[in-house]
């Protein structure tokens, strides 16, 4: 494996680019032998890091490590408490509102049982297309490209709100529809999800402003192209 792209290092953080199907860290759900990008980072660097957040396997883009466990719980409170800024880039199904607040409680995936919790999203529409294609049971088929803002970090949040809102992502094998996944799966050799950590905004210790990008990967700039999506990502990039 290639190793990591790093975006950003200072003397108490580290930020990388993840690959989309790579576990942040190993659990006690999944075997020990499988590569998980902490261990692989400690490899790479020589040095302890530890993860001060997490996206999910299928989830390509940054990550924010911090070099010692100081830094990790500053970091770890920034994100509790919403100060950090993420955003996400994404393909989904339909055409949802150019426009669009979220703002749909989720329960906590490890403990159905107990309350939701508030999950705001904030999303924009940046690009459309639509294909003369019957698929699921549609005579067109609608994607759009989607910049998503999530003002809270509930597990699997931006897939779930998709979801909610009847535009799930398209690559999601959980939440979305699979006639959709099999259609870029065999016509753009696309079998992931499309969701990308693309920027991160944050405030260093010493209070430095800090911000990283992350360019999405071949297999995105497959479907931009194909989608003529390639000016819209332009202008998103040089926007944010």
């Amino acid at each position: 494996m290639e190793p990591f792209r790093i975006l950003f290092e200072d003397a108490s953080s580290l930020a990388i680019v993840k690959p989309s199907g790579l576990l942040v860290h190993r659990s006690e759900d999944t075997s020990r032998r499988e590569e998980a990008v902490l261990q692989l980072l400690r490899q790479q660097v020589g040095y302890r890091v530890y993860p001060v957040h997490r996206l999910d396997r299928a989830t390509s883009g940054i990550l924010l490590f911090a070099k010692t466990p100081l830094s990790a719980a500053y970091l770890g409170k920034e994100f509790a408490a919403h100060r950090v800024q993420k955003s996400y880039l994404a393909v989904a199904r339909g055409w949802p509102p150019t426009c669009l607040v979220i703002d749909d409680p989720l329960a906590d995936l490890d403990a159905p049982h107990t309350p939701r919790q508030s999950a705001v999203t904030e999303l924009e529409r940046l690009a459309t297309i639509e294909l003369p294609l019957a698929i699921d049971g549609l005579s067109r088929a609608r994607y759009s490209l989607l910049h998503l803002q999530p003002q809270s970090g509930r597990r699997h949040q931006l897939r779930r709100h998709l979801k909610h809102i009847n535009h799930p992502l398209i690559g999601d094998t959980v939440y979305g529809r699979g006639a959709h996944n099999r259609y870029f799966r065999e016509h753009y050799a696309c079998p992931r999800l499309l969701l990308h950590h693309a920027r991160l905004a944050w405030k260093a210790e010493d209070g430095t402003a800090c911000s990283v990008r992350a360019p999405v990967d071949s297999m995105w700039h497959k479907v931009l192209e194909a989608f003529a999506w390639e000016q819209a990502y332009r202008d998103w990039s040089w926007c944010t």
